[in-house]
């Protein structure tokens, strides 16, 4: 049984993260023959096959990333959707590539960004191949929007698209993105996997993959790379102070609106506020703002976070996984305030090192942070909550108790092996089906 999981590369994002890790997961804990299929790549990572092997390859993927945007511009909102919103007009056709030809189940992950449009995925779909696919948000199901927030129009027809077009109508750009999806779908040999149960839900809500298998198995994560650290350790490693409490934040582009910076800002000047006053009745070394710190990595700027009442410890890109883990370790709590998420990469990474995560209840967070006993889930957009459960976490929580349960939490739920035997158990069952 032979499997290829498709994704646009293997570095960008966490859907390219998600897919690499269970590339590594099949392949060390399971006898199934996987590989990766990719337009490029830059991870080294075994079992990855990359498309673009030459110069001109390389440079017509990049024509059809900026033809994308082009034609998505003439129908965007503002330039804050414009990453936000996906017409795949424009892809690349695999279908006699001779290592679809070989593979037994295509296992589709992200393929946005010029990579297969809605045309070329309905050539796949015709090789009545058993397709399995990954959603890492909800675009397969949309009329290209890859979180609807509280639209829900996906779940009859998608038209009248208000948060991603200028001109909204029946007949608009959504609405014929769905109608070729609805085409393109038909017949499919499909099999559908939501990373959370919220995503889930939502996928079977939808008019398109109503009729289709929808199952949640969550992303994997390497516990052996994701540990727990010894703080004092972890700290000196970034030249940090053993004794004070710091709170992560992972940046990657502080003026995306979905990823909630400004809530995160406004809760650090409410947490500030409330240490100075109990400064001022209850003095305590324990509760000084002095104590505070915040660290962040990721793609940041010094100039995006002067307007934070914290001092700020920028570590910048980190792309080793060990420091990535020893960074998580050096942390206190780590701070999500993201408005749109499936399952977040980080919460995993951060709990697997035994750091409690703090964010909003909202997509698939709270299937990860259970409220006070491994974290605290705040109030969804309620910056006054989000300062409450950095406070608790920080001051009032059996610390303790929460390190303890957000590992366990990540062994008895995304360890490789667990993840690994439920994909595999998946694949047989559709190869036993199709033959």
């Amino acid at each position: 049984m032979k499997i290829l999981l498709l994704n646009t590369d293997d570095f960008t994002g966490g859907a390219a993260i998600a897919c690499r890790r269970l590339l590594k997961a099949l392949r060390t804990t399971t006898d199934v023959d996987v590989q990766m299929l990719v337009q490029e790549s830059k991870s080294g990572q075994e079992g990855v096959i990359q498309l673009n092997n030459s110069w001109f390859a390389k440079k017509k993927a990049f024509l059809r990333f900026v033809a994308e945007r082009l034609y998505f511009f003439f129908f965007e909102k503002s330039k804050e959707v414009r990453f936000l919103f996906n017409p795949a007009k424009f892809g690349l056709d695999i279908t006699d590539n001779q290592i679809i030809k070989n593979s037994d189940i295509i296992h589709l992950h992200w393929i946005n960004f010029g990579f297969l449009s809605i045309d070329y995925l309905q050539k796949l779909f015709k090789t009545q191949k058993p397709i399995v696919w990954t959603l890492h948000d909800m675009w397969a199901f949309t009329g290209g929007c890859h979180h609807s927030g509280t639209c829900e129009n996906y779940q009859k027809y998608c038209g009248n698209c208000e948060k991603f077009l200028k001109n909204p109508a029946n007949n608009d750009l959504s609405n014929q993105i769905w109608q070729a999806k609805s085409n393109a779908f038909e017949g499919a040999n499909l099999t559908v996997i939501t990373c959370s149960q919220w995503l889930g839900n939502r996928a079977k809500q939808s008019s398109l993959f109503k009729n289709v298998r929808v199952e949640s198995i969550p992303n994997p994560i390497d516990i052996d790379v994701f540990h727990p650290i010894d703080k004092a350790k972890a700290r000196q490693k970034f030249a940090l102070s053993v004794d004070k409490k710091y709170i992560l934040f992972a940046a990657m582009r502080v003026d995306a609106v979905g990823k909630g910076f400004a809530y995160f800002a406004e809760a650090m000047s409410m947490l500030n506020a409330r240490l100075s006053n109990l400064e001022d009745s209850t003095p305590n070394i324990n509760h000084q703002t002095s104590n505070i710190e915040i660290i962040v990595f990721g793609q940041a700027e010094a100039s995006d976070f002067e307007s934070l009442p914290f001092k700020v410890n920028i570590l910048g890109r980190l792309s080793d996984l060990s420091t990535i883990a020893q960074a998580y370790s050096a942390a206190s709590v780590f701070v999500i305030p993201s408005l749109e998420e499936n399952l977040p990469n980080t919460i995993m990474e951060s709990m697997a090192c035994g750091t409690p995560a703090v964010g909003f209840d909202v997509g698939g967070i709270p299937e990860m942070i259970e409220h006070e006993n491994n974290g605290y889930l705040a109030q969804y957009k309620s910056t006054e909550d989000l300062a409450r459960g950095i406070h608790w976490t920080l001051f009032e929580s059996d610390y303790q108790s929460l390190t303890h349960n957000s590992r366990k939490k990540v062994l008895d739920n995304y360890s490789e092996k667990v993840v690994a035997e439920k994909y595999k158990s998946v694949y047989e069952s559709l190869a036993k089906t199709h033959n």
